[in-house]
């Protein structure tokens, strides 16, 4: 997973310091075509078209008998902004990528006149612009290509072929994309905004985040391939081969399935756990319960599809009704320290759910940090920063993971907060 590698390197290095700008890889899809002309692009990402055009991206190409990465569909669905040629405008280019209109939708009403100093972000949305500043649609437009739809998706096909597998976190990766929006509590925008904008952007991205990958379970349960391998935990057949003795998957057994069964993929869930335990622990108890029922289909060589599809759909039911009373939630020092101890106190926990929870437990408590150290200064930030950077450091080769060394870690952090 060389590509994850690199995105952990990107935040340990570019998130260490609140309001980091360095430029991610983020992608987006592209939006539906209303709009008679799209226009050239003011800030785009040539990277996410120019990984179609490397040798890496050639090869997948060839391998999945797709033609030419740089003019397959599949491909240019979430690498670009891919739209019929009719509505391409004069100064049009497909190699700009990821565009400002793949996030916004069609610009031509928009794009000249919301840079004027008395415009208004309503005057935009009125001339169809995509809504990014409510959370819930961002995450949406966000996951449409992060995670995948019954229109597009990564799944195991793809990661054989050599595409990384995804994984996403809202507050995170909205950190390291270029800045170019004001956030509540900003300089410049409304008195008695919101100072805690991070940790409801990460609250919320968690919610939508679980919602949407049940949602895609549920659809992909009656697809043409099933089970479908995306949906289990990667590593726990693509690992190295250790001895006996070394092995971690071993010493602590296969709790709730049978050993040689790959475990579904809990990860979307590891951090909103803790979160809804401290928002609504009556209604989270609702939801661990299905989820463990989920679990079990799920950790099962032939996972049942009726089953699992109506175990999906309502967990994505239960989900979604937390999902509204976490995003009208008042956030503030209280809480967010709060979920910061909680989240570091579940190490073990995390741990054992394997690398891509423990790398949603890093992102989480990352952006946590940095959310509650820029408002309330903790004394020892600086401890802080480097414990936390510890944790991503566990995560630069996903194949060597050791949960142990993981929860130590974690536990470091833990010790900090008290």
């Amino acid at each position: 997973m060389h590509k994850a590698r690199l995105f952990y390197r990107l935040l340990l290095h570019a998130r260490t310091t609140p309001l980091a700008s360095t430029p991610g890889q983020a992608l987006a899809p592209p939006p539906p075509a209303t709009e008679a002309s799209f226009r050239a692009p003011i800030i785009a990402s040539p990277k996410a078209y120019a990984a179609l055009t490397s040798p890496i991206g050639e090869r997948m190409a060839k391998i999945l008998s797709l033609g030419s990465a740089e003019t397959a569909p599949k491909c240019l669905a979430c690498h670009a902004l891919d739209v019929p040629q009719n509505l391409r405008g004069r100064t049009f280019e497909l190699s700009e990528g990821v565009s400002c209109e793949s996030c916004h939708g069609p610009a031509a009403g928009w794009l000249g006149p919301h840079t004027e100093r008395d415009w208004t972000h309503q005057k935009s949305l009125a001339l169809g612009m995509y809504d990014t500043r409510e959370l819930t649609r961002r995450t949406e437009k966000c996951l449409s290509c992060h995670l995948g739809n019954d229109e597009k998706s990564v799944d195991h096909e793809m990661i054989a072929a050599g595409h990384p597998d995804l994984f996403f976190e809202l507050d995170t990766f909205s950190d390291v994309m270029p800045r170019h929006w004001k956030v509540p509590g900003e300089p410049g925008e409304a008195p008695g905004t919101d100072p805690w904008y991070n940790v409801r952007e990460l609250t919320t991205g968690q919610a939508v985040q679980l919602r949407q990958s049940l949602l895609r379970l549920a659809g992909r349960s009656h697809g043409k391939v099933w089970p479908e391998y995306s949906e289990l935990q990667c590593y726990a057949c693509h690992h190295d081969l250790t001895p006996p003795e070394q092995s971690w998957r071993q010493a602590r057994g296969y709790p709730g399935r049978r050993p040689g069964n790959p475990p579904w993929n809990p990860s979307r869930y590891t951090v909103f756990h803790d979160v809804v335990q401290q928002m609504d622990g009556e209604n989270a108890e609702k939801l661990d319960a299905e989820l463990a029922r989920l679990a079990q289909l799920m950790s099962q060589l032939n996972p049942d599809r009726d089953a699992v599809a109506a175990s999906a759909t309502i967990s994505a039911h239960l989900a979604d009704e937390l999902m509204a009373k976490i995003s009208s939630t008042s956030y503030d020092p209280a809480i967010t320290l709060h979920l910061l101890q909680k989240i570091s106190a579940d190490a073990e926990n995390i741990s054992a759910q394997g690398e891509h929870s423990a790398a949603q437990a890093a992102m989480a408590v990352q952006s946590l940090f940095l959310a509650y150290d820029q408002n309330e200064k903790l004394q020892n930030s600086a401890q802080l920063r480097e414990a936390i950077k510890g944790l991503f450091q566990q995560l630069q080769n996903p194949s060597a993971y050791d949960p142990a060394r993981f929860a130590s870690q974690m536990k470091q952090v833990n010790a900090l907060l008290r």
